[in-house]
């Protein structure tokens, strides 16, 4: 089997705004965009030792291996957080690798009382083979075989890359930041050509799940940019599930914290623009 390692951040045993119903969540590290309204930015990037998380450390729960790579002392560390505060490079040591039968494992202790698995980042597609030998493993297990399986991504993948996951993946949460690209850009450091192909792609395959507006003031909140958006995806799928989600101050890095939140009655405006061009199943976050 294909990739029995992946690059594990952290997972969240129960879920209920993850997709559909109450689900485990497993949040892979490494990520190819640099979201300026990211609220995991320690996420991003893989931990480079550098170890100027390792004197902080308030229980000596981080230290140099024999290879010079900082490492965690599980039984010590109590995720107070503080390595992550201190990271200069967008990342955390706490992050490991992990075998697919060990969190097989975990997601058996749970699944009596879960609907699904999500897997999310960072950005899932970058390790695509891990999720796909995931997904197909809970699919061929007689106990998980049940569970949904879902991908929350920045849709920033090519074809190939949701050709592997096509056959194992029941559904997909794309993120779409704007429709413009120069502004796609400016909010992402990447442009968003794959993005809207990756849209097309997965509404074809019927596995688009819903995409995800966040509206960030100042930067992608024009009514008409809006306006223009929920028409090109209004001819995507007429049907397709739209989430409006508010940009939020929290966990977003210093330099971005001065970015002013979403109102409800900016959102509750926006709303009524996306539904005017003919979108009925819009939820507001």
């Amino acid at each position: 089997m294909k990739a029995a390692q992946g690059r594990l951040n952290d997972v969240i045993r129960f879920s209920a705004v993850d997709g559909p119903g109450n689900r485990f969540v497993v949040f892979l590290q490494g990520c190819n965009f640099d979201c300026i309204a990211c609220h995991n930015p320690y996420t991003i990037n893989e931990c480079d030792s550098c170890g100027i998380c390792v004197e902080p450390c308030p229980e000596m729960a981080l230290y140099f291996d024999v290879h010079s790579r900082v490492v965690v002392d599980e039984d010590e560390c109590t995720r107070c957080d503080i390595c992550i505060q201190v990271c200069p490079s967008d990342s955390t040591p706490l992050s490991q690798m992990v075998r697919l039968d060990g969190l097989k494992k975990r997601i058996h202790e749970v699944s009596p009382f879960v609907s699904g698995i999500t897997v999310s980042g960072g950005e899932p597609t970058l390790q695509s083979d891990f999720v796909a030998s995931l997904f197909g493993s809970i699919k061929c297990d007689e106990r998980l075989g049940r569970l949904t399986t879902f991908v929350d991504s920045n849709g920033h993948a090519t074809r190939d890359v949701w050709d592997r996951l096509l056959p194992v993946m029941d559904g997909a949460m794309i993120d779409l930041k704007a429709l413009d690209p120069d502004t796609h850009i400016a909010m992402t450091g990447q442009p968003n050509h794959l993005v809207l192909d990756t849209i097309r792609y997965l509404a074809e395959w019927d596995r688009l799940y819903e995409v995800r507006l966040l509206i960030v003031p100042g930067r992608n909140d024009a009514p008409d940019a809006v306006e223009k958006t929920a028409r090109w995806l209004y001819d995507v799928d007429p049907s397709l599930r739209v989430k409006l989600i508010g940009f939020r101050q929290h966990g977003v890095r210093p330099q971005f914290a001065d970015i002013p939140e979403a109102s409800h009655e900016q959102l509750a405006t926006l709303a009524d623009v996306i539904r005017s061009v003919g979108i009925e199943d819009l939820v507001l976050v």
